[in-house]
């Protein structure tokens, strides 16, 4: 199990630093009272995925993963954090709209929690859980694939900060390391996902960094 240490270390620090990457998104929103063009969308789904892997790596679901727990345990208040941050600054309508999304984020992973408690005995739930946390885990890998696309489009990697695209990609690579250690199908395979999505950033930024501007904006922005 020590051997296992490294990994799973490096993969919660990499991934502390990519919950704090829209930091510079929400202070412009504080800084200008207002939501403007931003998305809620990708806090709100990041929560659910944070709250399914937290539970995932709990006792109750695995055992020997509670590492796993522990840095979606701190991912899931930032998502929250943020999540309420937008509430407060979004017009009427988004605000409605965004606390509405909230409390159905809470109860669906309340009805896992218990669906998963009362339905199955220890193994099944980790494999139920396990394939909810994969699927959630490869959507949120992949929704960096619309911004790649705009980088493509338009020959720029202004929506496609290099820290955020670094970070993610060594946390994934982290814990794909640690899920094949100890031979975690649900670790490795979404991680491994994540770590080719994370090259395929990397290798674009390098190729179309020249053609962007200095003052990039945060990536998490939603064009009308």
């Amino acid at each position: 199990m020590f051997c296992c240490l490294s990994p799973i270390t490096a993969g919660n620090i990499f991934a502390l630093v990519l919950f704090i990457s829209p930091l510079p998104t929400f202070k412009r929103i504080v800084r200008n009272g207002s939501t403007e063009q931003f998305s809620a969308m990708p806090y709100i789904y990041s929560l659910l995925n944070c709250l399914i892997c937290l539970w995932y790596g709990l006792p109750f679901v695995s055992y020997g993963v509670v590492l796993v727990a522990t840095v979606n345990s701190i991912g899931a208040l930032f998502q929250l954090a943020y999540t309420a941050t937008f509430i407060a600054f979004a017009d009427a309508k988004n605000r409605v709209k965004v606390s509405s999304l909230l409390v159905m984020v809470f109860g669906v992973f309340a009805l896992i929690v218990y669906v998963s408690l009362a339905l199955f005995d220890h193994q099944t739930r980790q494999l139920f859980v396990g394939y909810l946390s994969v699927a959630s885990l490869i959507f949120m890998f992949a929704s960096p694939l619309s911004i790649i696309n705009l980088v493509i489009r338009t020959k720029s990697v202004e929506y496609m900060p290099f820290y955020l695209s670094l970070s993610m990609f060594l946390m994934s690579v982290s814990f794909f390391a640690y899920g094949v250690l100890l031979h975690d199908f649900f670790i490795y395979i979404p991680n491994g996902i994540g770590t080719v999505l994370g090259v395929i950033q990397l290798v674009l930024y390098g190729y179309f960094r020249k053609g962007s501007r200095e003052d990039s904006l945060p990536l998490l922005v939603t064009h009308t």
